[in-house]
């Protein structure tokens, strides 16, 4: 049988074994593209006077765009070498990334790039909360390989989840309708990181009091 295009459900006992990546490089390959927007953004002149040929995107911001959609393209293709399978959230990501880019590009006009963090993080809230609606919890294909969940830690995380991209949809609003570019940029690589890394480490205590590993351990102890 051929193994599936898109990464498997996290149930699938053939998902560890066939799709594991070295988390360092599955970072890489998550945030990689969007330092490169960073850093293009920043550097437009520069890469352009470097590199001529980059000039015929625009401006800066549109320089960064191109290069954003090529860097997503590279990530998701390195993806499928490593693991012959797609990872759902970053592809989605790739898909929004592709058809705003290239309407930033043609349209010579940088609101389609600047929707693109509101876009995606309202389907993913939307998608993870729609999925416990129909008694499936979705994160599991986001964060498998870190935690293994009972099935209420999965509801509530997921929940969680699903209410903070929607709230990372606000933001992302906020921000672009009332700041320059560059600010909102420097938002999008340095502030919103952040922003869900410290998310991320407050959802720990629930994390452990519903660890699957936690409870195997405890009750190997309690049948000594």
């Amino acid at each position: 049988m051929n193994p599936p295009i898109l990464e498997r459900d996290p149930s699938d006992p053939q998902k560890e074994k066939k799709e594991g990546v070295n988390p360092v490089l599955k970072l890489v390959l998550e945030l990689g593209p969007l330092l490169v927007f960073f850093f293009a953004n920043a550097r437009g002149e520069w890469l352009v006077q470097k590199f001529p040929v980059l000039g015929e995107f625009g401006g800066p911001i549109f320089v960064a765009t191109g290069l954003f959609m090529a860097a997503t393209a590279i990530a998701l293709i390195a993806s499928w070498l490593l693991t012959r399978t797609l990872p759902i959230m970053p592809m989605v990501s790739g898909v929004v990334v592709f058809i705003f880019g290239a309407l930033t590009l043609y349209l010579q006009d940088d609101i389609f790039i600047k929707m693109k963090p509101t876009i995606v993080n309202t389907l993913f809230g939307g998608v993870l909360l729609g999925g416990l609606y129909f008694g499936r919890s979705l994160l599991g294909y986001v964060f498998d390989s870190a935690f293994r969940l009972d099935a209420e830690g999965w509801r509530k995380l997921t929940f969680r989840w699903g209410l903070f991209f929607l709230f990372l949809a606000v933001v992302n609003e906020v921000v672009w309708r009332n700041f320059s570019t560059d600010a909102w940029v420097t938002f999008k690589v340095w502030g919103i990181m952040p922003i869900t890394l410290l998310f991320t480490f407050s959802q720990m205590p629930l994390i452990l009091r519903h660890s699957l590993d936690d409870k195997a351990s405890g009750e190997e102890k309690a049948g000594k």
